[in-house]
């Protein structure tokens, strides 16, 4: 190797390797402070892609989540509404016993048919009025429902809730069953024949909805489960190996001071020229 004060190789290399190691310095401080291994696309391109991906899926499992309890929500309130129907058909048909005893008279059953009536109105206001989030969800509007219950399109649940109507025969006891003053044992039978049915309807609707309840419930822990998973892995890509990063911290400084120093004695040897000059 020749004497040169022009140019002085040693310095280049030593001043390469530290730039090199400074930008290793940066990118393991980056990684430190923000807790991400990849924090710009040119940490890890391909990395970067997936663990989008991944969150994608996840944010998409996590509104999924939310919807499917807003749906059982619906159901519930569903379910708690045709609760008291049971329950006020229940009394109805206690009524229409008492009514068909032979030690009630007229008066007695002009009574018994007053709160009888007004159990036939509550029926009504219950499939008209019960509601969630402002739409009927009983009435004649009733109709089918589409839930989006998984992170991507086509991801559905669909539900229809019939109307409390006409196929319960509700419609029927709301406008017309009554007990009349001089009800006979055959028109007390119609009625509590009238009174089973509907009992019989709402009780299988009933069972429907606990069985979508069921369901409901297993798809939420499904998605959390799919959420924990997705979220973890997409963590194994783009969380940052404090153990290793330290460590990397650690030689990268040593590195950087050594480098700096070796520049330091590199920038000397061209004054090495002078003593061929004495």
């Amino acid at each position: 190797m020749s004497l040169s004060i022009n140019t002085n190789p040693i310095s280049l290399n030593a001043q390469r390797n530290t730039v090199n190691n400074m930008q290793s310095l940066q990118t393991t401080m980056a990684r430190l402070s923000s807790g991400l291994r990849i924090n710009t696309a040119k940490d890890d391109a391909a990395g970067l892609g997936i663990a989008e991906r991944m969150n994608s899926q996840a944010r998409g499992m996590t509104v999924a989540l939310q919807n499917t309890a807003d749906a059982l929500s619906m159901v519930e309130v569903v379910d708690g509404a045709l609760s008291t129907v049971t329950d006020v058909l229940q009394r109805m048909r206690d009524l229409a016993l008492r009514a068909g005893n032979g030690t009630n008279g007229t008066k007695e059953r002009v009574n018994i048919n007053r709160e009888f009536r007004q159990l036939a109105s509550e029926l009504g206001r219950i499939r008209d009025q019960t509601n969630f989030n402002g739409r009927a969800i009983l009435g004649a509007s009733a109709n089918s429902y589409v839930f989006q219950i998984g992170a991507q399109g086509g991801q559905t649940l669909s539900i229809t809730f019939a109307s409390l109507g006409t196929a319960s025969g509700v419609n029927s006891i709301v406008n017309n069953l009554s007990i009349s003053s001089t009800a006979s044992a055959a028109s007390i039978s119609a009625i509590l024949g009238a009174l089973d049915t509907a009992i019989q309807s709402i009780v299988g609707r009933r069972a429907e909805l606990g069985a979508y309840m069921s369901r409901f419930e297993n798809i939420m822990t499904n998605l959390r489960v799919g959420i924990e998973k997705q979220t973890t892995a997409r963590g194994r890509i783009m969380d940052a190996d404090f153990a290793a990063e330290t460590a990397n911290l650690s030689r990268t400084q040593i590195l950087q001071q050594a480098g700096t120093a070796m520049i330091a004695q590199a920038n000397q040897l061209p004054q090495n020229v002078l003593a061929l000059l004495r």
